[in-house]
């Protein structure tokens, strides 16, 4: 018999390399079929480790097999990638298990004559992974030829994109650029944020303790925790709405609309909710958030957050911001966490990076300006223009922001150290935007920029209708 958790690993593989979810998505659906908890666990660390680190495990496949990856069945490179994955990096299994497995994972996935080969490469790799090749750490660059060894140390066994690897080789510099892709290839912690509409940092704290559930505060962002040990998640009606899983650096763009008690606020693109429930708790009473996103499902997480943190003050909109808003009413802020390729959170999901290619950039870059001059006239006279991505790649972060301030002449752009007091300036570039990193701040890759209209201009008023009640 097959151990579940390596079918239910084959599964969310094999439906990420489809394209059919993405990993976060393809691991809820294989949980559903697992009751075991050790079996849920094993299963997502295996499939979000052949993500990590699938360009090395791919090298070394070739190396053994000699063959071309493309030259392979999809299913059975699964296969080697999950039972490599194992025997690398799970040194607890043992090798037989995994070698087992793997072959009667072969059969189970109807490439029963595919089961000898199966067999052969992973007992061949199981012989010596001790002296297994992936391409060393190169000296100091001083020629080409090194640039070249540069790059096959970072793409493959550091296992991203060459393209990727290269941009920001040449971007950040060799020591840099080594340093983020070591923390992208790290699992990311669990982190939360108080919700403060029922109960303070110190009081989530010590009931999370009562739990046995021990957190230590977040660097940056006033109210998280980072998750040292435990389990929070494992009964949802313990938290009771205590706390919102949202990664710190996202919490750090809520910062960005300023304290601003009793203001109008929109959250252009708001699912799942993290930032218009954090902003609920600064507003009110007197204020609300309107909270927007384009799908059905997003829309219906949307609902979920705010009906669990009891943000009362949060009034929902399904809206495209590809077009035209359906608002009547100026808001006091309109923030856009504009849609973007994700390339700033590959240590929270690795999959990603094996998706997104160079030539995504320029069309979400142009998205991502439709939808700030469309959020824009949304704005207050006074009122501030919030844009913020979770890109590393400057097409979409500083770029879309003198776009824009090129063609609105009446916006000008605020220091966001201006903003806010916890916007240290170690969170801050020289052009005065938000930028977190891992190099510098040990976070994930956001970017921000605040944009205040001026007090004398007049936007046109809309023909749609006023904001719903909640």
């Amino acid at each position: 018999m097959i151990a579940p958790a390596r079918v239910a690993a084959y599964e969310i593989l094999v439906a990420v390399s489809a394209g059919r979810a993405d990993l976060p998505g393809a691991i809820a659906s294989a949980r559903a079929s697992l009751p075991d908890d050790r079996d849920r666990a094993l299963a997502a660390e295996i499939a979000t480790g052949v993500q990590r680190f699938r360009a090395a495990l791919d090298h070394l496949i070739v190396q053994c097999s000699k063959r071309p990856i493309d030259r392979l069945d999809a299913e059975i490179v699964e296969i080697l990638r999950l039972s490599l994955y194992q025997l690398l990096h799970l040194t607890r299994v043992p090798a037989s298990a995994v070698v087992d497995d793997a072959v009667n994972l072969a059969g189970w996935a109807g490439k029963r004559s595919a089961a000898g080969f199966v067999n052969g490469v992973l007992r061949a790799i199981s012989r010596t992974r001790s002296s297994l090749l992936l391409p060393p750490r190169p000296p100091v660059m001083m020629a080409p030829t090194d640039l070249h060894a540069a790059l096959d140390y970072l793409s493959i066994t550091l296992s991203h994109p060459r393209w990727l690897a290269e941009r920001w080789l040449a971007r950040f510099g060799f020591d840099v650029a080594e340093a983020w892709l070591l923390f992208n290839n790290r699992p990311a912690p669990l982190t939360l944020r108080t919700n403060t509409l029922l109960l303070s940092p110190a009081d989530l704290r010590s009931r999370l303790a009562e739990r046995g559930i021990t957190v230590t505060p977040g660097r940056y962002a006033p109210g998280s925790f980072i998750v040292e040990s435990g389990h929070p998640l494992r009964d949802a009606s313990a938290s009771g709405g205590w706390f919102v899983v949202q990664d710190e650096a996202s919490q750090l763009v809520t910062l960005l609309a300023g304290p601003r008690p009793g203001a109008r606020i929109l959250d252009a693109c708001a699912s799942p909710g993290g930032k218009a429930t954090a902003l609920a708790a600064t507003i009110e009473p007197g204020g609300y958030v309107v909270a927007c996103d384009v799908r059905s499902r997003r829309m219906e997480l949307l609902r979920q957050t705010v009906a669990q943190t009891r943000a009362h003050g949060v009034r929902l909109v399904q809206a495209d911001l590809l077009s035209p808003l359906p608002f009547h009413t100026r808001f006091d802020c309109v923030i856009v966490d504009a849609p973007c390729s994700g390339l700033g959170t590959l240590r929270r999901d690795p999959d990603i990076r094996w998706r997104r290619r160079e030539r995504d950039l320029a069309p979400l870059a142009e998205t991502q300006r439709r939808m700030l001059g469309n959020a824009a006239a949304l704005v207050a006279p006074g009122g501030r223009l919030v844009y913020a991505t979770c890109s590393s790649e400057p097409e979409e972060n500083e770029d879309v922001a003198h776009a824009f301030l090129r063609e609105a002449a009446d916006f000008e752009p605020v220091d966001v150290r201006t903003v806010h007091p916890l916007l240290t300036p170690d969170l801050v570039d020289e052009g005065g935007y938000l930028r977190t990193s891992p190099h510098r701040n040990g976070l994930e890759a956001f970017f921000g920029a605040v944009f205040e209209r001026r007090l004398s201009s007049s936007p046109a008023p809309s023909p749609w209708p006023l904001v719903p009640s909640p």
